[in-house]
């Protein structure tokens, strides 16, 4: 990349190089700050949320997106303030969480079942709100996701109101077909790309057959927040460590500027060795061979 980059310098065909090599503009900082979902650590956070967090600290996340929160039990019995207050102690932050937000998305839901979830996020000094998963009963027909798109919309007002953004987070059942449209096109093609942005899950964007580069040449700027999660050789079902899987990430975080990318983060949903040694492979091959100084 340092490379070609030069040579385009020296040889005066900067300009031209954005229409005929575009990815070469598009790196990364190499000291850019990577989160991870703690999601994939589902297994062991509840037993031991503090040892959880400083290890995740030590593997070097500046980052944390959360996921779990429950009026009852808070994060994994801790209040909003303690949380964030163990995240602080850890040097770690939380630009963004996953909330359930059903009560919302069904044809009875109002702005009230959104409001408790905005002043958690609030409380977190988190920037997104994001829809981490949407049921099969409510998405039956393309017609519901248009019903969808326009509740995106509501909710992605009441974040802007509260100082928030909200974002949609993928999996693979929003490419399903129906004669010729996908739910995910209607969420692009339907919803205000000044309320609404996007997390793109790329493994599921991949299990999907479909290719994340060319949904950002086609909605530039819309998806700030990615989950970056590699799928294993052996089984596309399964996760493995960032880079020996199947995914192209070289290819993908070339495009990280015109994506719109601001914050990658790790997720696997499974493992096949300590989770923590996994974890920092994941994180060393991101600093190491993806972003770029």
């Amino acid at each position: 990349m340092i490379k070609r980059r030069t040579f385009i310098k020296q040889s005066g065909l900067a300009l031209a190089a954005t229409a005929v090599l575009p990815s070469i503009l598009y790196s990364c900082d190499k000291d850019h700050p990577l989160g991870l979902q703690l999601y994939s650590l589902r297994e062991t956070i509840g037993d031991d949320v503090q040892g959880t967090i400083q290890k995740i600290a030590g593997v070097g996340f500046k980052e944390v997106e959360t996921y779990g929160y429950s009026p009852k039990n808070g994060f994994w019995g801790l209040s909003v303030p303690e949380f964030k207050n163990l995240l602080n102690n850890n040097g770690l932050n939380s630009p963004s969480g996953h909330y359930g937000l059903e009560d919302f998305l069904s044809k009875e839901g109002t702005k009230s079942d959104l409001t408790s979830t905005l002043e958690v996020a609030k409380g977190l000094d988190q920037e997104y709100v994001i829809i981490p998963h949407i049921s099969n009963k409510l998405r039956t027909s393309i017609d519901d996701y248009k019903r969808l798109a326009d509740k995106l919309n509501e909710a992605g007002e009441m974040c802007k109101d509260a100082g928030l953004k909200l974002a949609y987070h993928n999996h693979a059942f929003e490419f399903d077909d129906y004669n010729g449209q996908n739910g995910y096109d209607i969420f692009l093609n339907n919803t205000d790309k000044d309320l609404v942005v996007f997390e793109m899950d790329i493994y599921w964007v991949v299990r999907a057959k479909k290719d994340p580069i060319a949904l950002f040449q086609d909605n530039p700027g819309r998806f700030p927040l990615w989950h970056v999660k590699d799928m294993s050789k052996a089984n596309r079902e399964l996760n493995t460590e960032i880079g020996s899987g199947t995914i192209d990430f070289h290819r993908i975080f070339e495009m990280a500027k015109e994506a719109g990318g601001k914050h990658f983060i790790l997720e696997q949903e499974n493992f096949e060795m300590d989770p923590y040694k996994s974890l920092s492979q994941s994180y060393s091959y991101i600093k190491n061979d993806l972003l770029n100084s």
